[in-house]
């Protein structure tokens, strides 16, 4: 799979998240095989005003290459400003946003707002691809509502505009994330282009990546939630496309060193307070599932200190070894 004569790391990628899939969590996912990263969703005028919250989420380590940052806006002349700085700060590819279904973002005419407008749409498209001399890649939904399913007309104005890759989530703006993503409908947006096309939505497990590549005829997949507390599932699922292994998980001493190295490297990117906050999710996403979880999600949520909350993630994970069903909840 390439983009722009960038060959990517196989067939899977990490769907950008906001408030998930920042520089700790994507250096995880990376550490565990072959997977292309996007940064969180960065909003292009505060990227441009260089607000420390956008600054951060524009971060990257050499681990993530080939690094994508995701922008969103409504500003053509923002848009292709902040495309300018990530490529000056080492991006690779910028991915633009008109997916994004949240109502702070669609109110302000950007995210999957956008697929309202194709006029608008397409003079943020041509304004960002001219800006860097990097590929520029798409992440879309199938349209604004059921009655009005655009999709395929916009793969055809971005292939007209310069974008080098098209990512389709496979519900409309108006479902968020509720109904099944409706994976068939993104073969009308394959149909529609000659780009490489990535399906998205609802692709949990090997069986999903398998039946959403054979329902869109895309050309790879996209992960989301599906990964929350699993940055393994991404290559597993990879080297299962490549290979047709079905990789059990990760041993749980395995897992808890990963999560201890997430929480490390939040540390150091965010400083103490920050990071025993936003790791708390994360925390809980690792362990769900296993026995006695309720219960050490309740201690360890609450707990200031951060070397007590690794003292309790290493005791919780030491005393799952003494289960023997643990490891089996975890591969069913």
């Amino acid at each position: 799979l390439t983009v722009g004569g960038i060959e990517l790391p196989g067939r899977v990628l990490l769907a950008p998240m906001s408030g998930v899939t920042d520089m700790p969590f994507r250096r995880i996912v990376k550490k565990h095989g072959e997977v292309m990263v996007i940064s969180e969703m960065i909003a292009s005028q505060a990227m441009v005003r260089q607000v420390r919250k956008a600054m951060l989420k524009a971060r990257k380590h050499p681990d993530e290459e080939p690094v994508a940052v995701q922008l969103a806006g409504c500003c053509p002349a923002a848009m292709a400003e902040a495309a300018r700085l990530n490529a000056d700060l080492g991006a690779k590819i910028i991915d633009i946003n008109m997916g994004c279904p949240a109502k702070k973002v669609v109110g302000g005419y950007a995210g999957s707002a956008l697929m309202q407008n194709e006029k608008l749409a397409r003079s943020i498209i041509e304004a960002t691809v001219k800006a860097v001399n990097i590929p520029v890649t798409l992440k879309m939904r199938t349209g604004w509502d059921i009655t009005n399913r655009n999709a395929p007309m916009l793969a055809r104005i971005a292939e007209e505009s310069g974008i080098q890759m098209i990512t389709v989530h496979g519900r409309t703006r108006n479902q968020f994330y509720t109904g099944v993503s409706d994976w068939k409908f993104i073969a009308e947006v394959k149909n529609a282009t000659a780009l490489p096309v990535i399906v998205n939505g609802d692709i949990k497990n090997f069986d999903d990546a398998a039946q959403a590549l054979s329902d869109s005829h895309a050309d790879g997949v996209m992960i989301g939630r599906g990964c929350y507390g699993k940055p393994w599932l991404p290559a597993d699922i990879n080297h299962f496309l490549k290979t047709g292994e079905r990789r059990a998980p990760p041993p749980l001493l395995s897992q808890k060193e990963s999560l201890l190295q997430q929480i490390e490297m939040m540390h150091d990117l965010y400083g103490t307070e920050v990071a025993l906050k936003m790791a708390r999710k994360h925390i809980s996403w690792y362990c769900k599932g296993l026995p006695d979880a309720a219960a050490f999600r309740a201690t360890v949520n609450v707990e200031g200190d951060p070397a007590e909350v690794v003292n309790k993630i290493n005791v919780f994970y030491d005393r799952c070894q003494d289960f023997p069903e643990a490891q089996d909840l975890l591969n069913a």
